[in-house]
């Protein structure tokens, strides 16, 4: 069964309708990239996937395994493996790096267990604390990072990198990252893109919101690229799409910018 399953899905915020019938369907081991002008529901996609409470579902299905999960909350859909990588990610006082990685960890381990049987259990605070320098080092963020308080002080360069170290980190079963690449230079797109390219290889499904082609031209893999616009999915293809978008931008596609 497809991993992900979106029908013909409608969400609101403050009672305005931004989501209007999108379907997607994503399984894992793909490579999705979703582009799209400001204003084209992208990023209210992946709030409402994670199950934001300011947004509203009001029709259609969210189906993870042939499960409805509209019901769910945010914990809830975590646990069966889905993650979010936020666009602007928040500063949380008091909440140390490493002690909040140990805990979702140990709590996703309990529920993916099953569905991921490579999955290491750490008995020693040691050993786990080990495992996330390793991935710390994958994106370029240095160890005194896990001393820290969640995302406190970190730049924006190193608030991204946070988000896909987490990412590699905990290993679901499905990524969504909400622009990784958004005000990046090369070398900081460059490790994402490899950090990406590390969860690919342990067969997650992974969607990448953006709005530029540069970070999918890192991605050993893509599957398909597809085209938002006011609230739905407008057109599909594989990765010449997205370079398509990049040359001619989205006027030719009848999309106002």
């Amino acid at each position: 069964m497809t991993f992900l399953k979106i029908k013909n899905l409608h969400a609101s915020i403050d009672d305005k309708e931004i989501l209007k019938g999108l379907d997607l369907d994503v399984d894992r081991g793909e490579v999705h990239a979703i582009m799209g002008p400001n204003g084209s529901g992208k990023s209210t996609f992946a709030n409402v996937l994670l199950g934001h409470p300011k947004y509203t579902v009001t029709s259609g299905d969210i189906l993870v395994k042939d499960k409805n999960i509209s019901e769910l909350g945010t914990d809830e859909r975590a646990k069966l493996g889905l993650f979010l990588g936020f666009q602007y990610p928040m500063e949380i006082s008091g909440v140390g790096y490493s002690h909040f990685l140990r805990n979702a960890y140990n709590t996703l381990n309990k529920s993916l267990a099953e569905d991921q049987k490579d999955r290491e259990v750490f008995l020693t605070v040691r050993e786990f604390h080990e495992y996330v320098k390793r991935n710390l080092d994958n994106v370029g963020l240095d160890k005194s990072f896990l001393g820290r308080y969640l995302n406190e002080g970190f730049s924006g360069g190193e608030k991204k990198r946070s988000e896909v170290m987490q990412m590699l980190v905990l290993k679901p079963n499905l990524a969504i990252l909400d622009e990784p690449d958004s005000g990046l230079d090369i070398d900081a797109v460059k490790a994402v893109a490899e950090a990406i390219n590390q969860l690919i290889a342990t067969g997650a499904g992974v969607v990448v919101i953006t709005h530029y082609a540069r970070i999918l031209r890192y991605l050993t893999k893509l599957d398909k690229v597809h085209v938002m616009a006011k609230g739905k999915i407008i057109k599909s293809g594989g990765k010449e799409l997205s370079e398509e978008l990049e040359s001619k931008g989205y006027g030719w596609l009848g999309i106002e910018e």
